[in-house]
């Protein structure tokens, strides 16, 4: 794909993203994040200049490979995948703007204990598993206004933004929104959340006009050539 014509798509996405936001209301925001894990530095490197401004890995060491690469552009880098406790260390070495996928009381109390030590802080999501699938981590629905209270109470060092999920993986649209829809109605009773992050390039449309405030796009802004 030359540089012309990566622009005409990723201008198209754009105007995507446009439609399905005006769909809720013309003071609906909506960021993109690019995940970036089937790519190399370079693929990155050519979307920023056409400006794409925050990236998503789904592995630590990924994202270390490629902050160190891209470290003369001020990228912002987000985390996007599960992350295992033996990787906190080496995330925190990244500092990427936001952790998308606290899915446990375990995992959030080890990040805020690490945090701690080095005496910093970092913004984070937690999981909802909104579609109670048994393939995808993350809180149930019904359980996730008490974790995340008990989250924000107990882990002073992760500043919890709001909540991420994964719509449901199955192919009836009705079923792929109620997913959405219910992550949402959780988003709306929580105190001082501004991120709703769902949606991914096979969904992203139908999560905005849910509510998404965040979406994650991998496939889809960066065609194989």
């Amino acid at each position: 794909m030359t540089p012309l014509e990566q622009k005409l798509h990723f201008d198209r996405i754009i105007e995507r993203v446009e439609k399905a936001r005006l769909r809720v209301n013309d003071h609906h925001i909506v960021k993109i994040v690019a995940a970036s894990k089937y790519v190399d530095a370079e693929a990155i490197k050519s979307l920023y200049a056409i400006g794409q401004r925050a990236f998503g890995e789904n592995k630590v060491q990924d994202l270390i490979t490629k902050s160190e690469a891209l470290q003369e552009l001020p990228i912002e880098w987000h985390f996007i995948g599960t992350l295992q406790k033996n990787k906190i260390n080496h995330l925190l070495g990244v500092q990427p703007s936001l952790i998308h996928s606290i899915d446990s009381l375990e995992l959030a109390h080890a990040l805020n204990e690490r945090l701690g030590r080095e005496n910093m802080s970092m913004r984070a999501l937690v999981q909802i598993n909104s579609a109670y699938e048994e393939s995808k981590s993350g809180f149930f629905p019904e359980e996730i206004n008490e974790k995340y209270a008990q989250i924000k109470e107990e882990c002073p060092h992760l500043h919890l933004q709001g909540v991420m999920s994964i719509g449901a993986h199955v192919e009836d649209p009705l079923l792929i929104k109620k997913s959405f829809e219910t992550t949402r109605r959780i988003y709306d009773t929580l105190p001082n959340a501004t991120v709703c992050s769902m949606g991914m390039s096979s969904d992203f449309e139908l999560a905005i006009e849910c509510g998404s405030t965040l979406v994650r796009l991998g496939s889809i802004l960066f065609p194989k050539q």
